[in-house]
């Protein structure tokens, strides 16, 4: 058997946001996020999984929505590559959700929590544990202002338990979320949940239509990591590195613009290889489509 890599956002929404994932939401939410005691009983999976949606979205903002029974409303993203402005994009994101509840002249009583589940698969908060919560308090005596919009993140390098050290619900989880794709055999020691949602992410039981677009999620994911890798070794071939211990801040950015402008070309040139759009390369980029078509057309690459 072969499955699918959850890290990948096409996958992650396959098994969690499917019209059939409502069990298995429901059991991963209650597992992940201390709902103050009490379990999520139901929950309505908003915007479902279906491949003409999938073919149009930005390509790291896919998410999973759900409306729990009380009226609160939880974001869950899974998020791969890390970048400038990803904090505050997941804040923003969070913020718009809340806001968007209300039509003009509705009154504020009307608007319900939100949470933003987060999971990464990069160590956002270095020294801490593996999941982080954030809300609205006091400065000085930590006094909760609300908690209607509430922040948690789970940073999956973190955890490192393997398949026998598996115990809680949890841990299952997070185990099938970060393996899966390098597993050939489905875990004895699983829930009815997670066994289901192996079979969700058994690639024999996907269309052609939807492996070619989850190999284009891999494929992507590889270019990016690999770029990535590459601006930190010219970087550090530039001097980047000790300019940056001994302060050299002129040096520092001399090294850095001349990293990222390469940097920039080589992740054009492979995206545009790999059959990815100069459209969402522009995003990937942050440059214009124009200024990509014009580093292609100089390399004979469009």
């Amino acid at each position: 058997m072969k499955f699918l890599d959850i890290r990948t956002d096409f996958a992650f929404k396959k098994v969690f946001g499917s019209e059939g994932s409502k069990d298995i939401l429901l059991s991963f939410l209650n597992a992940v996020i201390d709902f103050n005691g009490r379990s999520v009983c139901d929950l309505t999976i908003v915007d479902p999984y279906n491949i003409p949606m999938l073919k149009g979205m930005k390509d790291t903002f896919v998410d999973v929505k759900a409306q729990l029974s009380d009226g609160s409303r939880v974001i869950i993203e899974m998020q791969v590559l890390n970048h400038e402005g990803f904090e505050q994009r997941v804040l923003y994101n969070a913020a718009k959700n809340y806001s968007l509840q209300l039509q003009q002249g509705q009154p504020f009583t009307l608007l319900n929590p939100v949470i933003a589940l987060t999971l990464a698969d990069f160590v956002l908060f270095p020294d801490q544990p593996l999941t982080n919560c954030f809300k609205l308090l006091e400065k000085k005596r930590f006094i909760e202002y609300s908690d209607d919009i509430e922040l948690v993140f789970i940073e999956l390098p973190k955890f490192n338990k393997t398949e026998a050290d598996l115990e809680t619900v949890q841990d299952k989880w997070l185990y099938f979320i970060k393996n899966a794709g390098k597993l050939d055999y489905v875990p004895k020691n699983l829930g009815q949940e997670q066994e289901k949602a192996f079979a969700i992410a058994n690639e024999s039981n996907l269309s052609t239509e939807e492996l070619e677009l989850q190999h284009r999620k891999r494929d992507y994911i590889t270019i990016m990591r690999g770029a990535f890798e590459l601006a930190l070794k010219q970087g550090q071939e530039q001097g980047l590195k000790q300019g940056m211990e001994k302060g050299i801040e002129e040096g520092m950015e001399k090294g850095m613009e001349k990293g990222v402008e390469q940097n920039r070309r080589d992740t054009i040139i492979n995206a545009h290889r790999a059959g990815v759009p100069p459209a969402t390369i522009a995003q990937i980029v942050q440059l214009d489509v124009a200024e990509v078509c014009a580093v292609l057309a100089q390399l004979g690459q469009q």
